[in-house]
C-alpha cells in the first residue's frame, strides 16, 4: 500500500487527513512523522513530496522522498515566499541563469526533458508562472533568446555559480524594477480612491 505526501520539509505535523489512512492499519503516527522529518530535513522550508510503502501485515513502511516541485526550489533559491499574482504587472525576483542552470541540473533526473538545455527551459517555464526576471528580463524573453542559443555556452559547461559582481548588479537593478512598482501600486491604489470619492459625491447629489 502506498501513500502520497507533500509534506513541509523537516516540519511534518499530525493531520486527520493521515491519521485516517494509518489509523486503521495499526501505524504508529508519531513514528512515520518522525522518520519522514528526519529523512525530509536538508528540505527545511520546502514543501516535499514523499511517497509511504506500507506492508499492511507486517506494520513495516519505507519512505521515499522525491525532489521538490520546481517552484519550490525557485522560491528557495532566491529567497522569496510566493510567486506574483500578476505576473505581467509584477516581479518578485531577478535570477541568474547560472542559478537556473542549477536548479535544472538537481531536477534533471524528474523532469521529461532530454538534455539540460530542456531542462533549464522547464524551468524558465516555472519563472514565467512566478513572475520571476532573468537577468534582468522577462522570462519569457530569456526563454526565446534559449532557443536562439544565447546561454549554450553557460548551459553547455554547465555553470552554477553566480559571480559577487554579478549578483549585485542583478540586486541593483531589481530594487530599481520594485521601486517602479511600488510607485505604480501607490498611484493605482490613489487613483481608485479618487474614484471611489467622485462616485460617491455624485451619488449623494444624486440622492
Amino acid at each position: 500500500m502506498q501513500i502520497k505526501l507533500l509534506v513541509e520539509g523537516g516540519d511534518m505535523k499530525p493531520g486527520p487527513a493521515l491519521s485516517q489512512k494509518l489509523g486503521p492499519l495499526g501505524i504508529n503516527m508519531g513514528q512515520v512523522i518522525q522518520k519522514i522529518n528526519q529523512a525530509t530535513k536538508s528540505f527545511h522550508g520546502l514543501k516535499v513530496p514523499v511517497g509511504l510503502e506500507i506492508n499492511p501485515s507486517t506494520k513495516a513502511f519505507e519512505i521515499t522522498v522525491f525532489s521538490p516541485p520546481v517552484s519550490e526550489l525557485l522560491k528557495k533559491e532566491l529567497g522569496i515566499g510566493k510567486g506574483s499574482g500578476i505576473q505581467l504587472k509584477v516581479k518578485v525576483a531577478n535570477a541568474s541563469i547560472e542559478q537556473i542552470i542549477s536548479i535544472a541540473k538537481s531536477k534533471f533526473p524528474n523532469l521529461l526533458a532530454k538534455d539540460l538545455k530542456k531542462a533549464v527551459k522547464t524551468v524558465i517555464g516555472t519563472c514565467v508562472s512566478l513572475g520571476i526576471l532573468i537577468e534582468n528580463k522577462p522570462a519569457s524573453e530569456v526563454e526565446r533568446e534559449i532557443e536562439e542559443g544565447k546561454y549554450d555556452k553557460e548551459i553547455n559547461e554547465e555553470r552554477t555559480e553566480t559571480s559577487g559582481e554579478k549578483r549585485n548588479k542583478l540586486n541593483e537593478f531589481f530594487k530599481e524594477v520594485s521601486s517602479r512598482q511600488e510607485k505604480e501600486a501607490a498611484k493605482a491604489l490613489k487613483e481608485e480612491e479618487t474614484t471611489g470619492e467622485t462616485e460617491e459625491t455624485k451619488s449623494e447629489k444624486e440622492s
